[in-house]
């Protein structure tokens, strides 16, 4: 599906509630469909994304916040990398990650190619 034209400011966002414990707006495509999405997550604080991984490759941004991302099939604290609003880091396809949004709400901006999905690395 080619990308079409989207203008939004953030009171325009339509965030949708996931049981993992966060909120989305999808602001273009569809991740479970071919073809490129982009979407905004956002962390409420404490929030710790077990470890998973993707089958696309993703590109993600924080837009604020710092949330604290480690790559690895198990959550280690050890692990943990603090990111700041303007980090940026990449999930290859395949890769197990995880986060935490350890002081404060975080949100991000997620770019990738679906069809995409999340498989946990410890169901």
């Amino acid at each position: 599906m080619p990308l079409r034209p989207v203008q939004a400011s953030p009171d325009q966002l339509k965030w949708v509630a996931d049981p993992r414990g966060y909120q989305q707006a999808l602001i273009v495509g569809d991740p479970a469909k071919p073809g490129m999405y982009a979407a905004h997550i956002r962390f409420p604080a404490n929030l710790r994304i077990a470890p998973h991984f993707h089958p696309d490759e993703r590109i993600v941004t924080v837009l604020s916040g710092t949330v604290h991302f480690g790559y690895g099939e198990r959550f280690d604290e050890g692990r943990l990398r603090a990111l700041p609003a303007g980090s940026v880091w990449t999930e290859p396809a395949g890769q197990p990650h995880f986060a935490w949004a350890k002081d404060g709400e975080v949100v991000l901006q997620v770019i990738g190619i679906g069809p995409s999905g999340t498989t946990a690395t410890n169901p």
